[in-house]
C-alpha cells in the first residue's frame, strides 16, 4: 500500500527497527518529504511510521492522524524518532516546540519562523530539550558550497569586494491562491510573512550569507529593504536588499516573481581577481579569473539523511536551527519594513502560460518550502510551485536586468532608479 504518486511503502515489514519517520503536512511540497523517506526505507535507514494532516489521504502510506497533538498523545509505540514539519510559516514554531518538548528530533521546513523572536525561542527549546532541529534549506547540503568556501579562502577570486543573489522566477497567480496563507505579510494577529524573499527564493538569500560567513543575527550590521509588488497581494514579489555584515561583508539581492522567463537563481562572489557563480538549483559552480573559466558541478547530501546520522554518530547538522540566525535577521527587516509598495501598471504586462529556460538535465526537482512554496530544482521547471489553475502572471519590465543590478552593485531598486520607483 502507498500513497499515490510518492512510491512510500507501507509502515511496519523489516525495517521496524530503523528510526520512525513522521511527516506533517503530506499534500502539496510534502509529498517530496514522502518520496525523501521512501529512498531512505529502501536503504533501511528510516521507517515511514505516521502521516499527519487535516486532510485524510485516501490510501494513507502510515497510520493517519488529523494533528500533531493527536500524534503526540496516542499510543508510547506510535511517537516517531523525527518529525518533518511541511506546514504553513506560522505553524513553524508551535509544531518544532511540541515535537521538541516530546524528545522527537526536527527536520523543519524554511523559513524557520516567521518572526526573529519566534526563532530565539525555537533555538532555545532545541538548546534546552537537547533534540536535534534542522531546518530545510536544502542548499546547505550542497558539497558546491565548502568548495565555493575554500575558493574563497585559497584567494582565487583576490579580496571579495560583495557577494549577491539574483532570482528571477515566475509564479502565476493561481501560485497566490494555493492557500488561505499564500502572499500574506499576517493573519489576524500571527506574522506570515510569504513573499519573495522570506519564501520561494529564500535559498538565494540565505545560501549569499552562508558563502559570506553569516549564520547569526549578531553577524549582520543591518539590512535595508526595498520591497515591491506587481500582484495583488499582501507581500512583496519583486524585490531588492542590501546587507552589511559586522565583519565588512556587502551582500546585495535582486528578486522576483514577476519574470518574463524563470532562470536558474544564482549567488555571485565578485573580488579583484575575478568571480564565482553558484547555480544553487543545480549545485553548479563556475569560477572566472583573467583567462581562466571552470565549471563544476556537486553531489549534495540529503538533510533527512544528515539529521539521522548526526542522531546516531558526531556528525554536525548541516542547517543546525542556530545557523539561519543571519536568514532571519532578513526576514525581521522585511517582517517590520511598510507594506511592500504596488508597482504601476505602467510598468507591468500580464501575460498567459509560464515560460522556462532550460536549466539543468531531467531528473527529480528538489523542490523546497512551506506547504508546496517550491525551491530549488534540477529539472527545467521543477519546484515552480504553480498549482493548476489561473495561469496569468505579471511580467515587470525588465526586471531582470535591475535584479542583475542590485546584486552586482549592492544597491537597491530605489537607488538604482528602476522606473517604476521613480513613479511611486
Amino acid at each position: 500500500m502507498s500513497l499515490p504518486g510518492t512510491g512510500v511503502p507501507a509502515a511496519g515489514g523489516p525495517a521496524a527497527g530503523v528510526p520512525k519517520v513522521a511527516v506533517v503536512g503530506i499534500h502539496g511540497h510534502g509529498g517530496s518529504h514522502l518520496r525523501a523517506v521512501a529512498d531512505l526505507a529502501e536503504r533501511g535507514l528510516a521507517r515511514l511510521s505516521a502521516v499527519v494532516d487535516p486532510r485524510e489521504p485516501q490510501d494513507a502510506p502510515a497510520p493517519w492522524f488529523a494533528s500533531l497533538g493527536d500524534l503526540l498523545s496516542a499510543d508510547a509505540g506510535t511517537l516517531p524518532d523525527v518529525v518533518v514539519l511541511a506546514t504553513p510559516i506560522h505553524t513553524h514554531l508551535p509544531l518544532a516546540r511540541a515535537a521538541l518538548e516530546a524528545g522527537i528530533d526536527v527536520l523543519l521546513e524554511k523559513p524557520t519562523t516567521a518572526s526573529l523572536a519566534e526563532h530565539a525561542e525555537l533555538v532555545a527549546v532545541a538548546e534546552r530539550t537537547g533534540r536535534l532541529c534542522q531546518v530545510g534549506f536544502q542548499t546547505f547540503g550542497s558539497h558546491a558550497l565548502p568548495a565555493v568556501a575554500d575558493m574563497i579562502a585559497r584567494g582565487e577570486v583576490g579580496q571579495v569586494t560583495g557577494i549577491g543573489a539574483i532570482g528571477t522566477w515566475v509564479r502565476t497567480a493561481a501560485y497566490w491562491t494555493r492557500s488561505p496563507w499564500a502572499g500574506r505579510r499576517r493573519m489576524g494577529d500571527r506574522a506570515v510573512v510569504d513573499g519573495v524573499v522570506t519564501n520561494p527564493l529564500a535559498h538565494a538569500v540565505a545560501t549569499a550569507l552562508w558563502v559570506g560567513g553569516a549564520r547569526t543575527a549578531a553577524d549582520l550590521e543591518y539590512v535595508n529593504t526595498d520591497l515591491w509588488r506587481a500582484n495583488p497581494i499582501e507581500a512583496d514579489d519583486t524585490s531588492s536588499l542590501r546587507a552589511v555584515g559586522t565583519d565588512g561583508t556587502r551582500y546585495g539581492f535582486g528578486l522576483t516573481l514577476c519574470a518574463a522567463v524563470r532562470t536558474p537563481a544564482r549567488v555571485i562572489v565578485q573580488g579583484t581577481a575575478g568571480e564565482i557563480e553558484l547555480e544553487y538549483e543545480h549545485d553548479l559552480v563556475r569560477l572566472r579569473a583573467g583567462k581562466v573559466v571552470a565549471e563544476k558541478r556537486y553531489e549534495r547530501t540529503g538533510l533527512l539523511e544528515n539529521l539521522l546520522r548526526a542522531r546516531a554518530v558526531e556528525e554536525r547538522l548541516l542547517c543546525d536551527v542556530r545557523d539561519t540566525g543571519a536568514f532571519m535577521r532578513v526576514l525581521e527587516a522585511v517582517r517590520t519594513a511598510a507594506d511592500p509598495a504596488p508597482i504601476g501598471s505602467a510598468f507591468v504586462d500580464w501575460e498567459d502560460g509560464v515560460a522556462s529556460v532550460a536549466d539543468g538535465p531531467g531528473g527529480a526537482g528538489r523542490a523546497g518550502g512551506s506547504g508546496g512554496s517550491g525551491g530549488p530544482g534540477r529539472a527545467g521547471g521543477v519546484g515552480q510551485g504553480n498549482p493548476e489553475g489561473d495561469a496569468r502572471h505579471p511580467v515587470v519590465h525588465d526586471v531582470a536586468a535591475w535584479c542583475e543590478r542590485a546584486a552586482r552593485e549592492q544597491r537597491t531598486f530605489t537607488e538604482l532608479g528602476a522606473p517604476w520607483t521613480l513613479a511611486r
